[in-house]
């Protein structure tokens, strides 16, 4: 089976989201809080040229089992 960058990219952002949403179902518990605690990465790219303006926000939540679930899809991408 051919590999394409596409499908990596699905991979990738379904790990993530897995990840995701594993640490806020485990959010609750306090042993896994290290977990579980997301870092924020945000990106506002703005301009106004006079005939075109635009305002862009964009923001990354990242925990480390959104890590593991982005390490997990790699493999399985690889294993394809």
């Amino acid at each position: 089976m051919k590999k394409n960058f596409g499908m990596l990219i699905l991979f990738l952002l379904l790990g993530w989201l897995a990840g995701a949403w594993i640490a806020k179902a485990l959010q609750p518990v306090k042993a896994v809080a290290f977990l579980t605690k997301a870092t924020t990465i945000r990106w506002s790219p703005q301009a106004d040229l006079d005939i075109f303006s635009y305002d862009i926000s964009l923001q990354f939540q990242m925990s480390l089992l959104s890590l593991f679930g982005i390490i997990f899809a790699v493999w399985l991408y690889r294993r394809l």
